[in-house]
């Protein structure tokens, strides 16, 4: 594969799904080219490799369709919206806080104006021994739980909403892909024998996590850094071609992908939880005027990942 079309790794797919039905064809003809560019492009010397894929990739397409458009509307990251919004008030200490901190990372990503974005986060429960009250009665050296919310990062900030959620799409598709190129990379069946190639894919893994492929990461993407990425993506590419393969390794390859392609609802899914939470952090079993029910929305994966995650609109 070229360097023109190495570059379309760093860029949107997902740009025709409001029809009806299933997905367009061009849609699914430029995902296959995706799934085989994103993982292993020897996997085109395979015969029929576009009809082997079809199936698992247009599951794979109404999977993160369904996953993305069942993200819950946006909540306002705004002043007002904050003293509204007991999430908000335990994802940050205060809306000054909060402002500071999302207005740096849209900096940090060179976006301006009013945006709406995904709001990524880490959710922290640590035992500790804390005072509580028992009635009346002040009782210290009790077993708590305190909640927390670490490594805030923004992805895909745009204009409008149904742009954000066009390039998480994307961006849900893309992280299939990486697990499906992470299990290559574990697989002693492609490693034998092939130990350039194993080598290669690796380094293509590490290149693609590098630029903010998928959910693994959440790093600004500076235009010098991607530029560079994609001119070693493109050296890394042109290094596999030569390597070459074999036919078993190209089979057990295109198996894995279909698997995680074919079963997506596997390999990344979303999910709810319900949190009681005090407003000192500290998790209680029961609501009450000083404790909040807080409603979760996370993202897990097959490598036993999760995040929280809420869309978020951000004023200027």
């Amino acid at each position: 594969m070229g360097e023109a079309a190495m570059l379309k790794l760093f860029r949107s797919i997902f740009h025709d799904t409001e029809s009806s039905g299933r997905s367009p064809k061009s849609l699914v003809d430029e995902a296959i080219e995706r799934a085989v560019d994103g993982t292993d492009p020897w996997l085109r010397g395979l015969t029929g490799y576009r009809r082997k894929l079809r199936p698992a990739v247009l599951t794979a397409i109404d999977h993160v369709v369904s996953l993305v458009d069942g993200l819950a509307p946006p909540r306002p990251a705004t002043r007002g919206g904050y003293a509204h919004d007991p999430l908000l008030q335990a994802m940050f200490l205060s809306s000054a806080q909060m402002l500071q901190l999302l207005h740096g990372l849209l900096q940090a990503q060179a976006a301006g104006g009013p945006v709406c974005a995904l709001l990524m986060m880490d959710l922290e429960q640590r035992g500790i021994f804390g005072a509580d009250l028992h009635g009346e009665t002040l009782v210290r050296d009790v077993p708590q739980v305190t909640v927390s919310f670490a490594n805030h990062r923004l992805l895909d900030p745009c204009s409008e909403e149904s742009e954000t959620r066009r390039l998480l799409k994307r961006r849900a598709f893309d992280h299939l892909l990486s697990l499906a190129l992470h299990r290559m990379v574990t697989t002693r069946e492609i490693r034998k024998g092939l130990d350039n190639r194993h080598t290669l894919l690796r380094a293509k893994l590490d290149i693609l996590q590098s630029g903010n492929w998928g959910f693994n990461h959440g790093t600004p993407q500076h235009p010098d850094m991607l530029a560079e990425l994609e001119k070693q993506l493109a050296e890394n590419q042109a290094q596999l071609q030569l390597v070459g393969s074999d036919d078993r390794s190209l089979e057990v390859a295109m198996q894995l992908l279909v698997d995680v392609l074919g079963q997506p609802q596997q390999h990344l899914w979303a999910g709810h939880k319900q949190l009681v939470v005090d407003r000192m952090g500290i998790k209680r079993a029961t609501a009450s005027e000083t404790a909040q029910e807080l409603q979760l929305e996370e993202l897990y994966n097959a490598e036993g990942q999760s995040v929280v995650v809420t869309l978020v609109t951000i004023g200027p």
